[in-house]
């Protein structure tokens, strides 16, 4: 047992009246110890459970990417126009609906705007398809890639996936406890705004209830990293965003020069009251659907050998509800990532990227590049 872990395990585990917070020290430390397993496995799902029991604070928050930061991989800085996007999703992958970041992505990386994504296998609570299947349905065998591999693809293609069973087993070990104590850790909160990129980055998180905005807020001020942030009510707390209902959005910047080979924002989302280069302002912005003529059902969830197969007539162009739902977010990415500068050029170049097969040809050149990069590594 650690007793220095059970000084931390006492402080969030004594309730309301007795416990305390941890400091952004201490949540890194109690972090890797649990990632390096020095702590006992019962201390180590007492601390899970007792810890969503008394919610994490942005602050813990920020000492837990910290430890993550420097125990996990981190994919290296590479030239572009356009800052990298990261994709950030349930790890416990989607049960109700279509996911469509790995559409989103290939539409970035078409306009040249790297995007990372990351994840692992089926895993508790919700047992959902992951991202990682849905890249293997789509001919893309990420599972097999070193990180140096990923590397090398994401350099010539644009696109890269950090695959925990391969790339960070000390995360993926204690995947089990999720399973054991029947809920979703802080841990899984974490997942949504970790960024596996050493470089100057722009995260796409998403949320289900409003604390989870403000805890991803404060961390990353904290932080100060990365220096864009995009918060998204999306579906099933990804970053997709919805069709049925208001897209509700999250605008977050650093007030810091950004090299504009690297990144050329709207002008819109630009926060004209803060002054100082230190603080992450913030703006709210709804968008309708309906007032873009995209407004409709998000797609259900079928197997998951239609849902490769929606997702392939996707890229084949056919006119589809889920051919709407990826315009739709295509186009809003495109807009925030600074290759159109409004929302409406960015759904009509969405529109013209998959209907005239460009996404699907990045995706073949995805699949040439790790077949390369990789050798022998069958990709589908």
């Amino acid at each position: 047992m650690s007793n220095a872990f059970r000084e931390l395990l006492r402080k969030v585990g004594s309730g309301n009246h007795t416990g305390e917070n941890l400091s952004r020290q201490e949540a890194e430390i109690a972090t890797r110890m649990m990632l390096l397993q020095e702590a006992t496995p019962a201390q180590i799902g007492a601390f899970m459970i007792a810890h969503r029991i008394k919610r994490p604070t942005g602050t813990e928050l920020a000492g837990m990417l910290d430890a993550y930061d420097q125990l996990g991989p981190g994919l290296q800085p590479i030239a572009s126009k356009y800052l990298p996007m990261i994709l950030g999703s349930p790890y416990d992958g989607r049960s109700r609906t279509v996911p469509l970041s790995p559409i989103t992505a290939l539409i970035l990386a078409t306009v040249g705007c790297p995007t990372i994504l990351h994840g692992g296998d089926r895993m508790p609570t919700k047992e959902g398809i992951p991202l990682i299947e849905v890249w293997q349905g789509l001919g893309v065998a990420w599972q097999h890639l070193t990180i140096t591999e990923v590397q090398a693809v994401l350099q010539k293609t644009g696109l890269g996936f950090v695959y925990l069973p391969k790339h960070f087993p000390l995360a993926s070990d204690i995947v089990p406890y999720r399973d054991q104590i029947g809920k979703r850790p802080p841990f899984a909160t974490l997942e949504l705004v970790w960024v596996p990129y050493r470089g100057t980055s722009h995260v796409a998180a998403g949320f289900v209830h409003p604390p989870t905005e403000g805890m991803f807020q404060t961390a990353i001020e904290l932080r100060g990293t990365p220096a864009y942030l995009t918060t998204v009510k999306g579906l099933e707390g990804s970053c997709d965003l919805p069709r049925d209902r208001t897209a509700i959005i999250g605008l977050g910047k650093f007030n810091q020069p950004v090299p504009p080979e690297q990144a050329t924002m709207p002008s819109k989302i630009q926060n004209p009251k803060s002054s100082t280069f230190s603080t992450l302002s913030f703006d709210r912005l709804l968008l309708h659907p309906r007032d873009y003529d995209l407004a409709g059902t998000d797609v259900p969830l079928p197997s998951s050998e239609e849902t490769i197969a929606t997702l392939q007539s996707v890229l084949r162009g056919e006119v589809s509800e889920l051919l709407r739902s990826s315009i739709w977010n295509g186009g809003f990415y495109l807009w925030r990532c600074g290759a159109c500068p409004d929302l409406s050029t960015g759904l009509e170049q969405a529109k013209t990227i998959l209907t005239r097969g460009q996404a699907a040809e990045k995706l073949r050149e995805l699949r040439s590049s790790i077949e390369t990069v990789a050798g022998s590594i069958i990709a589908g």
